[in-house]
């Protein structure tokens, strides 16, 4: 995703339940299946688990690192860890991944993985793993994670370039994702991702003093341009972070679709998911709203993650499980 952090504690034991029933029969990728390591790693995920626990607890901020990180990764080559790979023309090295944060934590997992059972558990499914204990950290639902994915070999900066941006129309978000298998209410659904993290003000800027002839981009509530006017004046630091949710940047819910509603969306691609008609009804089904079938968001969230981290993978025998998640065999 763009320059993102790229919560859904809501009903828990309805969610739960409802996770529950969708995970016993969306299991299956190309190869891959829930309780791949049940045998070669039993402890596979319990590790992962506790990985992310600790750095989440001394630093928060690698929830939304490492589910940005995971989309990232899938949206070039698939889930095959290509952006974990360093090198001086790798995907780590193109300019939409150079915020990028959370690889100290995927090399901690995998450091301890391969004390446990050396060479069976790749980063790739490390990385898939911990995008999903991220969001149940910031008070997410669980849903189950199919593994057995494989390392990929190659990483390409320019490659990266073809991320969602934050400046693309709904046409364009559509036609990208499209491209990787994912419909609307997927592209609906995997923004609202944007509950936890941040954005820096040099990403959204521009929207707040000569977007128009008039001033401001007029699809921000004008009362929130002040706001954020007074976090990103027009010649300060570029660098410095604004929350993507208002109000519970922290917390994995659907406040991020109550903003959009509100015209208090950060980034102008995720605002323009209520300003366009095609998405807008995703946004107002995760809301709730009277007249239209609801949805869960996050039961949701949950099949689409398992949907796109099932796209274009490595399995059986193709690619590798690497050693070192930064470098191939």
């Amino acid at each position: 995703m763009a320059e993102l952090g790229y919560r859904p504690m809501l009903v828990l034991a309805m969610s739960v339940a409802v996770l529950l029933g969708f995970t016993a029969t969306v299991v299956h990728g190309q190869g891959t299946r829930i309780g791949f390591y049940s045998s070669s790693c039993p402890r596979a995920e319990s590790i992962v688990r506790s990985t992310v626990q600790s750095h989440f607890r001394s630093d928060p901020t690698v929830a939304p690192g490492l589910l940005r990180m995971h989309f990232h990764d899938y949206f070039v080559r698939g889930c095959d860890a290509s952006v974990l790979l360093a090198g001086s023309d790798t995907e780590r090295t193109a300019p939409p991944n150079l915020s990028l944060k959370g690889f100290e934590v995927i090399d901690d997992a995998k450091s301890q993985l391969e004390t446990a059972c050396p060479g069976v558990v790749s980063c790739a499914d490390i990385l898939a793993l911990a995008a999903r204990d991220s969001v149940v950290l910031t008070s997410g639902v669980s849903w189950g994670v199919p593994t057995g994915r494989r390392d990929g070999t190659v990483s390409v900066a320019s490659e990266a370039n073809n991320l969602p941006g934050f400046t693309d129309s709904i046409d364009v978000q559509k036609q990208k994702f499209s491209d990787k298998g994912l419909n609307t209410q997927d592209l609906v659904t995997l923004v609202g991702g944007h509950t936890i993290g941040v954005a820096q003000c040099q990403f959204f800027r521009y929207r707040l003093f000569n977007f128009t002839a008039n001033g401001a981009d007029p699809s921000i509530d004008p009362a929130f341009v002040s706001q954020l006017q007074a976090l990103c004046p027009q010649n300060g630091d570029g660098s410095r972070e604004v929350g993507l949710d208002t109000g519970s940047p922290g917390r994995f819910d659907t406040s991020f679709f109550s903003n959009l509603r509100n015209g208090r969306g950060i980034l102008e691609s995720d605002q323009k998911l209520w300003t366009d008609a095609s998405t807008r009804t995703f946004v107002q089904r995760f809301l709730g709203l009277r007249g239209l079938l609801g949805l869960t968001f996050s039961v949701e969230f949950g099949k689409s993650m398992v949907k796109m981290s099932n796209i274009e993978l490595k399995t059986g025998t193709q690619g590798e499980i690497r050693k070192v998640c930064s470098a191939v065999n």
